[in-house]
């Protein structure tokens, strides 16, 4: 057993859910335990975990890591996306700042360090909570939108996108049949990542991704040649927050006040088949991309993304975020994280595959 000297850690799962946390706290669990004979505390809610009173954790064994834990979607730990602590929204409408209450409720547990699960929201907000309770702390980026920095996969990405494959295999031969074009809506924030790995491989014909407005006229242009090679039908995958080459996204706003990206889908089959006069049909994925049981992809890089970050705390690092980089798992500064974005290369493998299969990117 390595000699360390931390004895108790911290993990919680931030932000939106997706396949593969509860893959991610296992193995942080089975390293931490079995590896260093320290103990673990999971931390509910979030931030909220430690926001609260009394604090909402639960020590975890591995007792309770069977095998079915590894298979399962979501988190055991619950999850927030809401709630900064350094801007906490109150009831009457104003926010305070209970970052102070995280640090106590850190230290009232006697916690050595901290492993946050989560996306590059949730990371400046965790290594920004570390900073000021001075105390170490390791992130494990997770994300369907594959958004975070410096990290070729992130946790939930592959599951997604299958999940969206799966739509088109099964949009397809009833878009055959009734002579359509559908249209399937897929996340995707501020990066088109899903769309563009889900329509290569799911034989889209066009792709159409945040990072490239959309001409609706060369969409229309690629469905109408579609018709002249004997094709009755089309298939075309867009990213949620698509904007149109005015400038023009589609927005919806909630009960709680929120605005967030959504139905753009609808807009575009409206216009494309004023353009083409084709039939379309719209599919909105939703979150049928984040639930389901992991893929064997997420499952393995959840695991060794566990297992690197408590060896990084047994090595006494701090402020950096483990990374999938060329086939091996390494360790970023998380000032470097939390200052850039990941957006699809437009100069990258995957667009020049797109193109070069004829696919329509709506440019």
């Amino acid at each position: 057993m390595t000699e360390a000297k931390t004895k108790r850690i911290g993990v919680l799962t931030s932000g939106g859910d997706c396949a593969g946390l509860n893959a991610a706290i296992r193995a942080v669990v089975h390293r931490a335990i079995q590896g260093y004979g320290w103990e673990v505390l999971g931390i509910r809610d979030g931030t909220m975990g430690l926001m609260e009173r009394p604090l909402m954790v639960e020590e975890l064994s591995l007792r309770i890591f069977t095998g079915n834990i590894l298979r399962m979607g979501g988190t055991i730990l619950g999850t927030v996306n809401k709630g900064d602590p350094f801007a906490y929204p109150l009831p009457d409408g104003t926010v305070e700042d209970r970052s102070g209450a995280f640090v106590e409720g850190f230290r009232e547990l006697g916690l050595d360090a901290l492993i946050g699960i989560g996306g590059d929201g949730s990371m400046k907000i965790l290594s920004r909570l570390a900073r000021q309770g001075g105390f170490q702390f390791i992130g494990i980026p997770k994300t369907i939108d594959n958004d975070v920095p410096l990290t070729e996969f992130s946790v939930g990405f592959a599951t997604a996108v299958t999940a969206a494959v799966e739509a088109l295999d099964r949009l397809q031969p009833t878009a055959a049949s009734h002579q359509r074009v559908m249209i399937l809506e897929v996340m995707g924030r501020d990066a088109g990542h899903i769309a563009l790995n889900a329509g290569i491989a799911g034989g889209a014909d066009a792709i159409l991704i945040p990072e490239i407005p959309v001409r609706l006229e060369k969409v229309a242009e690629k469905i109408k040649s579609l018709r002249e090679q004997g094709r009755n039908h089309a298939l075309v995958i867009c990213a949620e927050s698509v904007k149109l080459a005015s400038g023009e996204a589609v927005y919806q706003k909630h009960a709680d006040g929120e605005i967030r990206y959504g139905g753009v889908g609808h807009v575009l089959g409206a216009r494309i088949e004023h353009l083409t006069g084709a039939e379309t049909r719209v599919t909105v994925l939703g979150h049928v991309q984040r639930g389901g049981v992991p893929g064997s992809r997420d499952r393995i890089i959840a695991s060794a993304f566990g297992v690197h970050a408590v060896d990084l705390v047994a090595q006494g690092k701090s402020m950096c975020m483990v990374a999938w980089q060329n086939r091996e798992v390494v360790d970023v500064a998380l000032d470097d994280v939390i200052t850039r974005n990941r957006c699809v290369n437009l100069d990258g493998a995957l667009v020049r595959t797109a193109r070069g299969l004829g696919i329509s990117l709506g440019d």
